[in-house]
């Protein structure tokens, strides 16, 4: 088993476990986990990532998710900025906001909704239904529990009946710890076509989502936007 610095011996055996799913030798991972978040900072403080790429491909380091994942939109500059300028990272509640997600649970039948928005390295939610957390530290994630990253980063509904069985998502550490099984988001989109975070429901069993499902929680998602973008 391999042995990384800070690691303890749970965490070793999940990087093996990890690196052997994805068919991937020990170095390999850790070398393109390395790559990707080297992109995403990169990327964030407009540096030169196209330089960036050209010579981890040099080092034939494989550079396919750290330049096309999630991570790769989710880093963009011009997007970071339509979420920052929103003013609703570390806000207080709204009620407005509550408003839409509670409504949102109650029309689709699920147990979780949220209006999320996608930071660099975490995800915050500007609403969270049935939960009680009103601190910003208790309404946020680390972006690798965050299944919006990918609804953000393709600008379309995400549409998942069972995220156990998504090739990408089935390693995703809300839906290992069963937080997260089955998810529905609809990307909240500015004027600049720039996805910030979305409208989202989910529920800890399979579901089959419905056209009528989306069509409810886009109308909804609208609602959050025009709300949001009227600030």
């Amino acid at each position: 088993m391999t042995s990384l610095p800070g690691f303890d011996a749970w965490l070793n055996h999940m990087v093996d476990e990890q690196a052997r799913s994805a068919d991937q030798t020990i170095d390999a991972y850790v070398a393109q986990a390395v790559a990707a978040r080297l992109m995403a900072d990169v990327t964030r403080r407009k540096g030169d990532s196209a330089d960036l790429l050209a010579h981890l491909s040099g080092a034939n380091i494989d550079v396919g998710e750290a330049a096309t994942g999630p991570q790769s939109v989710v880093a963009d500059p011009e997007r970071l900025e339509a979420v920052y300028a929103t003013g609703l990272l570390d806000a207080p509640r709204e009620q407005i906001y509550d408003r839409i997600t509670d409504m949102a649970a109650s029309a689709l039948a699920a147990p979780g909704a949220a209006i999320s928005l996608v930071d660099i390295d975490r995800q915050f939610f500007v609403s969270i239904h049935g939960s009680p957390a009103e601190t910003p530290e208790d309404r946020q994630t680390s972006i690798d529990r965050s299944v919006c990253q990918y609804a953000v980063a393709s600008g379309q509904p995400l549409v998942i009946p069972d995220a156990r069985e998504d090739p990408v998502l089935k390693y995703n550490p809300a839906v290992t710890d069963g937080t997260v099984v089955s998810y529905l988001g609809i990307p909240l989109i500015d004027s600049g076509d720039h996805a910030i975070g979305t409208l989202c429901v989910w529920d800890t069993s399979p579901r089959q989502w419905t056209s009528g499902h989306v069509m409810t929680l886009r109308d909804l998602a609208q609602l959050a936007t025009d709300r949001i973008f009227d600030r």
